[in-house]
């Protein structure tokens, strides 16, 4: 099987993968709701621009590597726990400072609690995120193999499917974010804004746990 034989199946298990939850979507809905689209663009380049160096580790062999080294996974999962958890924290600590908040507020909130941090921020943000997340390595290792034939060299068609994911990755949150921005008027609502940080950090801390106790 060539690649472009075998590039339909793979476009169709990246988008069934991206659709799927987990640190990249909370984070993408929550800046989405709270900041709207323009604040979720960076987040969403920084986490697609951190997959795309795993897969550029992927195809060097570097991933595999850390997929393999129990030493090397324990601290990519340690340092992706701490992470996530941290992440959850600064939600909750959000919904806090919103208790309490009366409705007509909820404009002036929004300004100062979407601060307008520097564009590198939430693409930092995003790229730390990707990058302290142990399954992309294990998922990069065991995923892409499957659809890089044994006649191609290894990092040129790894970057090139890599590409494709991007693409593909990169529309389909963007769309989320444009979809979520577009009600950020109702998350802007103190009740809703303090639910929705209260329930992010939830998702976040409980996903940062779970990498936590996951070894593989």
């Amino acid at each position: 099987m060539d690649v472009v034989t075998s590039l339909p199946a793979f476009l169709l298990a990246v988008l069934l993968i991206s659709a799927s939850p987990g640190p990249a979507m909370a984070l993408i809905f929550r800046r989405a709701a709270l900041q709207g689209f323009r604040a979720a663009v960076p987040t969403v380049l920084g986490l697609e621009f951190g997959l795309y160096l795993w897969a550029l580790m992927a195809g060097a062999g570097l991933a595999a590597l850390v997929a393999a080294s129990e030493t090397a996974y324990l601290v990519l999962r340690v340092v992706g726990a701490v992470v996530l958890i941290y992440l959850g924290f600064q939600a909750w600590r959000a919904a806090w400072r919103d208790k309490g908040l009366p409705e007509e507020e909820a404009p002036a909130a929004v300004q100062a609690g979407g601060v307008r941090r520097s564009w590198w921020w939430p693409f930092g943000e995003g790229v730390i995120v990707q990058l302290a997340n142990p399954k992309a390595a294990v998922f990069m290792f065991a995923f892409y193999p499957q659809f890089v034939p044994a006649d191609q060299p290894l990092l040129t068609t790894t970057a090139i499917l890599a590409a494709f994911q991007i693409v593909l990755e990169t529309g389909f949150y963007l769309t989320l974010a444009l979809i979520v921005g577009r009600a950020r008027g109702w998350f802007a609502r103190p009740a809703i804004r303090r639910r929705l940080n209260a329930a992010s950090g939830t998702v976040l801390i409980a996903l940062g746990l779970r990498v936590a106790a996951t070894s593989r």
